[in-house]
């Protein structure tokens, strides 16, 4: 396979595709494709793999669509502004994102529900309880809202992040959630109650633009009905 990702802060990714080649994909998010590209809907591991993707905020089908009789191409846009990174998949090298980050990989790629340790990192750290974990071998693209900022981690080192702007990260990192000294801080800082601290080692993505908080700077300039 070969990629070509174009059009930031609007992205989209085309890829070319030898014959029998195929890409999967959560449901929607093909934009073009050559006519040789055939879809086949799939469950991508039945029904428990399918709540997975529910809980992680992906669609409960995959497509697949697998170039026939030639070469092909295929394009995946993104559903927000920001980019989209292409993620090399290794044994030993998954990552950790965000959820609806996952727009489409080649078919080597394995899709899977990833549980934080402490329960404390799901219902306050604004990534949630549930997140994805991209594993097997292959190309993977992820999106990311706004501009990707990236740190590298070493053992012992850590960041700490706002609600929402951790996109993605190694599964060598993990997560913590810890609350904001002082109570005045707390409640009239005006950056919420808790920050999502991740530890090293490990390559971490930060995103500038959280869907998230757009939706939340956008929210109090819709009239209210009557």
């Amino acid at each position: 396979m070969k990629y070509n990702i174009v059009g930031e802060p609007l992205p989209a990714v085309i890829c070319d595709v030898d014959a029998g080649e195929t890409l999967i994909t959560e449901s929607g998010a093909m934009s073009w494709m050559s006519p040789n590209m055939k879809m086949e809907t799939t469950s991508g591991g039945g029904l428990g793999k399918m709540f997975g993707r529910m809980l992680s905020g992906e669609t409960l089908f995959l497509n697949r669509y697998t170039a026939q009789g030639g070469k092909g191409q295929i394009a995946f846009a993104s559903s927000f502004p920001g980019s989209i990174r292409a993620i090399e998949i290794a044994p030993g090298r998954e990552v950790i994102a965000q959820k609806s980050a996952f727009l489409a990989s080649e078919s080597t790629v394995q899709l899977s529900t990833f549980f934080q340790k402490k329960m404390g990192a799901g219902f306050f750290g604004g990534e949630g309880f549930v997140m994805q974990k991209l594993s097997g071998q292959g190309i993977a693209f992820v999106e990311i809202d706004g501009y990707a900022v990236e740190y590298n981690l070493d053992a012992g080192e850590c960041i700490v992040v706002d609600t929402g702007y951790l996109a993605l990260m190694d599964s060598t990192c993990s997560l913590e959630v810890v609350t904001v000294p002082g109570v005045k801080n707390a409640l009239f800082g005006g950056e919420g109650i808790f920050n999502t601290v991740v530890n090293g080692p490990g390559k971490v993505v930060l995103q500038t633009m959280p869907a998230s908080a757009v939706a939340g700077s956008i929210i109090p300039y819709i009239p209210s009905g009557n």
